[in-house]
């Protein structure tokens, strides 16, 4: 957390290309790295501690508590941004009032190392360490070794490209095209944008309610699918080119189908891995997937609509692939081999098969965690155990 928030507020002091020359983007990009680095670690962190520490039969709605920064964050400083650029001509908001939001957000970094720092390791993690010996390799490696935590990588990695798309195509490019192709104002972009993350925020929950009653896996193929679907009728709807159709769209896309898997997608990730391996297992995933499937969309974007002559419908296509990947490789992954049991499992008995590493005989561990240990079944040494930290 002190590394995203010192990296973002250096990019408000950043030099500009006038001043430095090719040092100013080299600097953003290093910072942005910085940032993405951060984002991985903390973000798991923060999935993996709600889940951890949710009861049975509510994990999902612990883990979509964590999802909501990302909506208040977005909404925070795109509606900051639009505040900004309301109150200040062009001209001062390109040459500093950009820089205030940057430099602001530190006060909130402080408010949430106070909290990160009092929060203890999970019962699930205590077990782990008090029923195991300590790691003789580092966690990556542990990770490796493991067919189904390596296919569970693979897996995870495809099933993030849509989210990954999805979110960077709707809170970031949608509106460079409203203001540059559309030629939309700025600052009702700006507040359209804030506006659908707000929904999102609220509706996070309520994705994570279903979760507990459907199951990590499906309401997370379900919102997939829907995001596949949508694409194509939101950019439509865009080029009417007026501004309520357009922040009609991005509540539609970033705050309603947006939070209904993205609400799902940090339980579902949290499920993937035992939990010596979580934390690791976790960052790896959102932080190698966001490579291609969130650093890159913009630029693919840019290039798709600069093919289409300005028209949208090559991009659209690459968005609904990518959501068809994601939702090809959900389907992939077995109920049985995930790691934190959601949706009609944990709510009764279940008249269907009982999962191997349920059947196999286990360790004695935390009655709160039930995936505190696993046996041969997923793939994992008994004997093996790692550091989250």
């Amino acid at each position: 957390m002190g590394l995203m928030g010192v990296s973002t507020a250096l990019i408000g002091l950043l030099p500009t290309y006038q001043q430095v020359g090719i040092l100013a983007p080299a600097l953003l990009l290093v910072l942005r790295v910085a940032q993405g680095v951060a984002l991985g670690g903390e973000w798991a962190g923060a999935v993996l501690l709600a889940v951890e520490y949710g009861p049975d039969g509510r994990k999902g709605r612990f883990g979509s508590c964590p999802q909501i920064g990302l909506a208040l964050g977005l909404a925070l400083g795109t509606g900051v941004f639009a505040l900004l650029s309301d109150a200040l001509s062009d001209e001062a908001f390109l040459a500093y009032g950009w820089r205030i939001a940057f430099l602001v957000s530190l006060v909130l970094v402080v408010v949430g190392l106070a909290v990160r720092l009092k929060i203890d390791e999970t019962p699930a993690f205590r077990a782990v360490r008090r029923l195991r010996e300590l790691p003789r390799s580092a966690p990556l490696v542990e990770l490796m070794r493991a067919p189904q935590a390596r296919r569970h990588v693979l897996l995870g990695m495809l099933a993030r490209w849509g989210e990954g798309a999805a979110f960077n195509t709707w809170a970031v490019f949608a509106i460079t095209y409203a203001t540059g192709t559309l030629k939309l104002d700025r600052t009702p972009v700006l507040l359209a944008v804030t506006a659908a993350a707000l929904v999102m925020a609220v509706l996070i929950p309520v994705s994570g309610a279903a979760v507990d009653r459907r199951g990590a896996r499906r309401v997370y193929v379900t919102g997939m699918a829907a995001y596949s679907v949508s694409v194509f009728p939101a950019f439509w709807l865009f080029g009417t080119g007026g501004t309520w159709a357009f922040a009609a769209a991005l509540v539609v896309t970033l705050g309603v189908v947006h939070a209904w898997f993205y609400g799902a997608q940090g339980t579902l990730f949290a499920a993937l891995f035992t939990t010596p391996v979580r934390y690791t297992g976790m960052s790896f995933v959102y932080q190698v997937s966001g490579i291609f499937a969130s650093g890159v969309t913009p630029l693919i974007m840019t290039a798709l609509l600069a093919l289409g002559s300005g028209s949208p419908w090559w991009a659209c296509g690459y968005l609904a692939l990518t959501g068809l990947v994601s939702v090809w490789a959900t389907g992939r992954l077995r109920d049985g081999d995930l790691h934190v049991p959601t949706g009609p499992a944990t709510l009764g008995p279940t008249t269907g098969p009982t999962p191997a590493s349920a059947a196999t005989p286990q360790p004695a561990a935390s009655p709160t965690c039930p995936d505190d240990t696993a046996g041969p079944s997923t793939g994992w040494p008994n004997a093996s155990t790692g550091s989250r930290r």
